[in-house]
């Protein structure tokens, strides 16, 4: 959520049963205003918190220009020093999803995911997932770069019309956005997924009367696999739609109807819930 409305934004939260001390978000808006000012970020987002042993991460992100692309991420311990978040590696993104134990809250912590929890078979040749040599040990900061990017891929949404795609193929926000309506907000095809497109161009474009490939550039998420993974509920007499991602427990996006207010914050451990597919 934009760290200008990070107050008012918060109290929304709270029908989800996610709360902050005031004293908290405070200092959280403070540190993320700086933080854009000191980065020339067009806007700045906090991007919710991730639980540890030992501390909590803090995690925000800002844009100068294309409100995708351009994506840099920031994580902190204490929610005011930022620290730059490195791009997920290639031993990252393969270790993360087998690592069960939690984070501890110290980015220097290098652990050997084997000794942990052995992810493969004893007669599996392990090289079958893995091009070259199989990694071992993960750092804790590249662990949670990729758990961020895995997140970010799998649930972090927009209402569907919030961003625009320039003729240039640059990706914006939309000005002329006004919100849903209560009838296209009960449906889970108005709603895209923030991420770079994995379906064909032309999957959209088949499935609605009133394709805008402007606006309709992305996947929606009524197609996510198991039918189910997402939770829609309406408030304060369907005023407010807020979704729930059952594989991310924690991960909650809120949309005002009617106006253009919307936003997402993820509160949890960083762990993917595996058995959704036996829960609807």
């Amino acid at each position: 959520m934009e760290c200008l409305k990070l107050l008012e934004t918060l109290d929304i939260f709270g029908y989800a049963g996610i709360c902050v001390g005031t004293e908290n978000s405070q200092l959280l808006q403070n540190s993320l205003v700086i933080l854009q000012q000191e980065n020339h970020f067009q806007k700045c987002y906090y991007w919710g918190k991730i639980y540890g042993v030992r501390n909590d991460y803090h995690i925000a992100y800002g844009f100068k220009k294309d409100c995708m692309n351009d994506q840099v991420y920031y994580y902190s311990t204490n929610g005011f020093n930022w620290l730059l978040l490195p791009k997920a590696n290639k031993c990252a993104r393969f270790l993360t999803p087998i690592a069960i134990n939690k984070f501890e809250g110290d980015p220097s912590i290098v652990t050997n995911v084997y000794n942990v929890n052995p992810p493969f078979p004893p007669n599996e040749d392990p090289k079958r997932y893995y091009d070259g040599p199989i990694p071992k040990e993960l750092k804790e900061e590249d662990r949670l770069a990729a758990t961020i990017e895995i997140i970010k891929d799998d649930a972090i949404i927009i209402p569907r019309g919030a961003w625009f795609k320039c003729p240039n193929g640059d990706i914006v926000e939309n000005l002329s956005f006004e919100g849903l309506g209560s009838a296209d907000a009960s449906h889970l095809k108005s709603y895209l997924h923030a991420r770079p497109p994995q379906q064909k161009w032309n999957t959209n474009l088949l499935t609605r009367p009133d394709y805008n490939y402007a606006i309709d550039f992305l996947d929606t998420i009524d197609v996510d696999v198991p039918q189910g993974c997402w939770n829609l509920q309406f408030l304060l007499g369907k005023r407010l739609a807020i979704l729930h991602s059952l594989f991310w427990p924690g991960m909650t996006f809120f949309h005002k109807l009617n106006t253009p207010h919307y936003g997402f914050l993820y509160y949890g451990h960083g762990k993917k819930n595996m058995d959704v597919v036996f829960m609807v």
